[in-house]
């Protein structure tokens, strides 16, 4: 709680002023009825018009106090709120691109929208309810048993019994229910989840004609998550006949005792008329404390996950005095073994001793999971090793400032994902302050410049969210060519040609020895055809080095590769390859 309503800051004038002018309205209606008790004890029964006057006038204006009141803590409440609100997403969206990729595993995507959607939202209408009617309610029953004991001291037992009585069943009911909505939450992020998938993957789901699958999945989804619901509203919904039970049970004893007192003369008929408002001004103040106790109980599940998300302390943190210059593209690791935090515990990488000389060309081959991706990842920080050191321009990467680390190693991920925008907008991701003869000369590096210019609009035809318009190839040789506009020592192809044909993949490879001679580039490839000319090629077979040496001498030494080779190659080359 304390996490979350930090994130108050500037809007603490609005919350204070929103239970001020609570507390002021609050005060103007309580006093409202002892007001009428005093028209028809002191001006109706004696028949005094200038009494009936001056309290009439005084009620009037109470009355317009009270209705200014209202209205300007409903304002504020909603300034309050909605501040906080934005904050809070605010804040989990900075925390968010703090966190490291073990960071992000921990939580999911589609936890993470939720988290920052559904959980923040709830929480918006909750604190907006407790600085209004949390502050309304308690003040009002407060003020109306006062006024209650000041009338009758007796009749006002009969509210205390029914406090007491609500508080305990109350307490049971949010008890039970707490524990179901936080499961309700959790459910809402698998279902978002499976959402989340079928649309981003819809071509794959159509082409397989995979349509009925994906709904029984989703209906199954759908269904836990109404089970769950329903039994939690079940739970909440035993609240209203509870109050419903309290609020004629004191009626009909304040009633009862009430007529007693009249005709043995203890009460007055402005007494007993104002005692009957004080009563539903209880009771409605009841009412609206159940329903801060339902409201309350929801958004406790929902500030649990947000804090969860706050609270998170990013795995990988700048060292004190970092070093802000990374000399050469040089890559050493010393005996380094990795494994994932949340993954299954085991070594992906196992005694990684490596070292590559600035501006060589590494390729890097080996069947799937052998821990390509995970080794590469290390160079530019996205994950630390769990022993041994990854030096980059022969410091230890875990002692460089991680955007100027970042800056100088430039990774074209396995995944491709372009941002929507322009194809300028995109490129100038690797260098904001591109210019356009700078970002042409990027994508004819990249081989980007052949289906551009076909483009009606050039350089700037709009890309959808994803890239969705262009196609894979395509894809690949922009966000090769944005990274290339960030001239870095050391460039990382993450099996990132693979959807371009040989002839072209040679084009690009071709290119990076004029355009970038001297950054250390490391080509991850399933294709013999895409490292065979590198320098030195590293094979790696479940997380450990088997073979590092230059093409030929692999040939001749090592019979993975010599197997990939024979097998790609028996057939006459690849598909697109010249001959």
């Amino acid at each position: 709680m304390k996490t979350v309503l930090a994130q108050l800051k500037q809007y603490k004038k609005d919350t204070f002023l929103t239970m001020g002018f609570t507390t002021l309205e609050v005060i103007m209606e309580v006093l409202l009825p002892f007001i009428t008790a005093l028209i028809i004890d002191n001006g109706l029964e004696q028949s005094d018009m200038s009494a009936i006057l001056r309290y009439g006038i005084l009620m009037v204006v109470m009355a317009a106090v009270s209705l200014f009141s209202g209205a300007m803590a409903g304002k504020s409440a909603a300034g309050a709120s909605s501040g906080f609100a934005c904050n809070l997403r605010e804040a989990m969206y900075i925390k968010i691109q703090d966190f490291s990729f073990s960071n992000i595993d921990k939580f999911s995507t589609a936890g993470l929208v939720t988290r920052m959607t559904t959980d923040v939202t709830n929480v918006q209408n909750a604190f907006q309810m407790v600085i209004r009617i949390a502050v309304r309610a308690p003040l009002m029953l407060v003020f109306s048993m006062i006024m209650c004991f000041v009338i009758n001291r007796n009749l006002s037992f009969v509210f205390l019994a029914a406090l007491c009585f609500l508080a305990v069943v109350l307490f049971v009911i949010m008890r039970k229910a707490a524990a179901t909505f936080q499961k309700v939450f959790d459910q809402y992020d698998d279902l978002n989840a499976d959402v989340q998938e079928n649309v981003s993957a819809i071509r794959v789901v159509k082409a397989y004609v995979r349509e009925d699958h994906e709904n029984k999945k989703f209906d199954k989804a759908a269904g836990m998550l109404y089970n769950l619901s329903v039994k939690a509203e079940g739970l909440l919904a035993l609240n209203n006949p509870v109050m419903m039970l309290v609020v004629y049970g004191c009626i009909t004893a304040v009633s009862w005792f009430g007529a007693r007192f009249i005709v043995a003369g203890a009460m007055t008929t402005g007494e007993i008329t104002s005692l009957f408002s004080y009563i539903m001004a209880v009771m409605m103040s009841l009412m609206m404390l159940s329903m801060i106790f339902v409201m309350g109980t929801m958004s406790i599940a929902n500030i649990r996950r947000i804090s969860e998300v706050l609270n998170e302390e990013p795995d990988l943190q700048d060292p004190k005095n970092p070093v802000t210059e990374v000399a050469d593209g040089s890559i050493d690791f010393g005996h380094v073994s990795f494994a994932y935090k949340h993954g299954s515990g085991e070594d992906t990488l196992e005694d990684i001793d490596l070292h590559i000389r600035s501006g060589e060309t590494i390729g890097i081959i080996g069947g799937t999971g052998s821990g390509k991706s995970s080794l590469v990842n290390l160079i530019s920080r996205l994950y630390d090793a769990t022993e041994g050191t990854v030096k980059v321009g022969g410091r230890d990467v875990r002692e460089y400032d991680m955007e100027v680390l970042r800056n100088e190693v430039s990774v074209v991920l396995q995944k491709n994902v372009l941002f929507s925008g322009t194809i300028l907008d995109n490129l100038r991701w690797g260098n904001e302050n591109a210019s356009v003869e700078e970002c042409e000369r990027a994508c004819e590096a990249a081989c980007a410049d052949e289906f551009i210019e076909r483009l009606p609009d050039g350089y700037d035809t709009w890309i959808e969210r994803g890239g969705t318009n262009v196609s894979g190839g395509q894809k690949q040789r922009l966000c090769i060519a944005r990274a290339l506009l960030k001239k870095p020592k050391v460039l990382i192809l993450d099996d990132s040609t693979s959807a371009v044909d040989t002839a072209t993949d040679a084009k690009i490879r071709n290119a990076f020895r004029t355009y970038i001679p001297g950054t250390t580039k490391i080509i991850i490839a399933q294709r013999v055809s895409s490292v065979q000319d590198a320098d030195r090629i590293l094979v790696l077979e479940d997380g450990r080095i088997n073979g590092f040496d230059t093409h030929e001498h692999l040939l001749e030494t090592n019979e993975i590769y010599r197997d990939i080779y024979e097998s790609q190659t028996q057939g006459g080359g690849d598909f697109d390859q010249a001959c």
